[in-house]
C-alpha cells in the first residue's frame, strides 16, 4: 500500500510539474503573438519567423527547458520595435525577458562569487537611479528603470542559465551564426548601395533594417567570439576562420568608428594579457589601418566645417546636454527624459553624459561603481579562469569603450555582451562540476598558459549528458 501511494504521489508530482510548465509556455506564446500581430511588427516575414521560432521552442521545451533561452539568443539581435503602452521596446528586449523568466524558473541558481558580485554591482546602480524615478514621476522613467535592469542583470541571468546547462558551445555558435546573418545582410546591402548611390556607410536593410552603429557593434561582439575562441567551446576552425573575415569585411562596410575602436581595444587587451602570439600580427594589421582611417575621417569632418556631420553634431549635443544637466545636477531629469522634455528631444551620444543628465550626480556615481566593479571582478575571473574569463572581459570592456563615442542604453548593444559574459560564467561552474578532479591553470606570467589547457575527460560525453539532463 505504501509503495502504491508513493507511486501515485510521484505521478501526480510529475503531472503537476508538466502542467505549470506548459501553462507558463502557453501564456508566453499568447503574449508574444499578441505583441507581434497586434502591437507593432509590420514586417510579415519577421513576424512569421518569430512565431515559428516560438512554436518550435514550446514544442521542444519538455525535452530540454533551455530551448527557449537558446532561441532568445538570435532574438537578442533583432532591433525591430514593438510598441507596448508607454514603452517602446524592441524584439531584443522581449527575447531577453522571455528567456530570463524561463531561466529563473527552471535553471539552477548556484551562482559563483563573480556572478553574485556582478548582480550586486548592477543593484547598486539601480538603487542610485531609483532617486530620479521618485523625483521625476512619469511613466517612461519607471519603465526604463526596469528596462535598464533587464539589459544587464536579465541578460546576465539568461546567459548564466545557458552556460550552467552545459550549452556554452551551442550558445556561442548561435551568436556567431546570427553575426554571420547580419554580416551577409550588410554585404548584400553594400553591393546594392555602391552600385546605385556610390561609396557611403552601409545601413543594412536585411534581414531587418539596422543602424550602421548597431550592426557594427553586433558584428564586433561576434568577431570577439571567433577571435578569442574559448577552448572549452570547441568552436571548429572551419567555422571561426571564414566567419572572422566575413564579419570583418561587413564591419568595414558599416564604417562604424566606435564599434571598430571597441573591437580593437578588446583584441589588444586579449593579445597583450594572454600572450596569444599567433594573433599579434592580425591585430596589428587590423589596428593600424583602422586607427588611421578613424583619425583621418574625424579630421576630414572637422576640416569640412559642415555643422551637420556626425562629429560636429555630437559636439553640439554634448554642449546642449551639459547646459541641460546644470538645471538638475543632483538627481537629473529622469530616465529617457528626451521622450517628454519639450526641447531636449535627443538621446545623449555618450554614456556618462547620458547618465548624469538622466540620473544626476547620484546616478553617475552608481554608474561608475557598477562599471569599475564589473571590470575588476571580470579581470579577476580572467586571472583565475582564463579559459572562460578572456571572452567575458573582452566583450564587456569593448562595450564600455564603444559607449564613450555613442549611445549607451540601447537594447541589444548592452544586453549582448552581458549575455556572452553570463554564458562564460555559467559554463565555468558547469565545467568544474563535470571535472571535479581537474585543476584549471590560472593566468600567470606573460603568457596565458590556460590557452593550451587540455580539457580533461571526454567533453563530448559530458555534452551529450548535459543536453538530456533537466534541472
Amino acid at each position: 500500500m505504501a509503495l502504491r501511494r508513493t507511486a501515485v504521489v510521484d505521478v501526480l508530482g510529475r503531472a503537476w510539474a508538466n502542467l505549470w510548465r506548459w501553462t507558463l509556455f502557453a501564456i508566453g506564446t499568447l503574449l508574444a503573438v499578441y505583441f507581434l500581430l497586434d502591437r507593432g511588427l509590420a514586417d510579415g516575414a519577421t513576424t512569421a519567423i518569430a512565431l515559428a521560432v516560438i512554436v518550435i521552442g514550446v514544442v521542444l521545451t519538455p525535452r530540454h527547458p533551455m530551448i527557449l533561452p537558446l532561441l532568445a539568443i538570435p532574438g537578442a539581435f533583432v532591433t525591430a520595435r514593438v510598441s507596448i503602452g508607454v514603452g517602446d521596446l524592441t524584439v531584443s528586449d522581449l527575447a531577453i525577458a522571455l528567456g530570463f523568466v524561463i531561466v529563473v524558473l527552471l535553471s539552477r541558481r548556484d551562482f559563483s562569487p563573480t556572478m553574485r558580485a556582478m548582480l550586486w554591482l548592477n543593484a547598486v546602480y539601480q538603487f542610485a537611479t531609483l532617486f530620479t524615478v521618485i523625483v521625476n514621476p512619469y511613466p517612461q522613467n519607471t519603465v526604463e528603470w526596469f528596462h535598464a535592469w533587464m539589459l544587464i542583470s536579465g541578460a546576465l541571468l539568461l546567459g548564466w542559465g545557458i552556460g550552467r546547462a552545459g550549452l556554452m558551445r551551442t550558445g556561442l555558435i548561435l551568436i556567431v551564426a546570427t553575426g554571420l546573418v547580419v554580416a551577409l545582410g550588410t554585404i548584400a546591402t553594400g553591393v546594392i548601395v555602391f552600385v546605385t548611390e556610390g561609396v557611403r556607410p552601409i545601413y543594412p536593410r536585411w534581414p531587418w533594417p539596422m543602424h550602421k552603429n548597431f550592426a557594427g557593434a553586433a558584428l564586433a561582439f561576434a568577431i570577439l567570439v571567433v577571435f578569442i575562441k574559448p577552448p572549452h567551446a570547441h568552436l571548429p576552425r572551419k567555422l571561426t576562420v571564414p566567419s572572422l573575415w566575413i564579419m570583418l569585411a561587413a564591419l568595414a562596410l558599416t564604417q562604424s568608428r566606435q564599434a571598430v575602436i571597441g573591437l580593437i581595444v578588446g583584441m589588444l587587451l586579449y593579445v597583450l594579457r594572454s600572450g596569444a602570439g599567433r594573433h599579434k600580427v592580425l591585430v596589428v594589421l587590423l589596428a593600424v589601418p583602422g586607427a588611421a582611417l578613424i583619425i583621418d575621417s574625424v579630421i576630414g569632418q572637422i576640416e569640412s566645417q559642415n555643422r551637420f556631420n556626425s562629429t560636429y553634431q555630437r559636439l553640439e549635443w554634448m554642449r546642449e546636454v551639459y547646459a541641460l544637466w546644470k538645471h538638475e545636477p543632483i538627481f537629473g531629469h529622469g530616465l529617457r527624459y528626451w521622450y517628454v522634455h519639450p526641447t531636449a528631444n535627443f538621446q545623449p551620444p555618450q554614456a556618462e553624459l547620458e547618465v548624469v543628465a538622466s540620473a544626476g550626480l547620484v546616478g553617475l556615481a552608481g554608474f561608475g561603481v557598477m562599471w569599475l566593479g564589473i571590470l575588476i571582478v571580470l579581470w579577476k575571473f580572467w586571472t583565475t579562469h582564463p579559459s572562460f574569463g578572456a571572452l567575458a572581459f573582452a566583450v564587456v570592456i569593448s562595450r564600455l569603450v564603444t559607449a564613450q563615442f555613442d549611445l549607451f542604453w540601447v537594447a541589444a548593444q548592452v544586453s549582448i555582451p552581458f549575455l556572452i559574459a553570463g554564458i562564460c560564467l555559467g559554463a565555468q561552474v558547469w565545467w568544474r562540476e563535470q571535472n571535479p578532479d581537474t585543476r584549471e591553470q590560472p593566468l600567470g606570467g606573460r603568457r596565458a598558459q590556460s590557452s593550451k589547457i587540455e580539457i580533461q575527460g571526454k567533453m563530448g560525453v559530458a555534452w551529450n549528458s548535459a543536453t538530456t539532463r533537466t534541472r
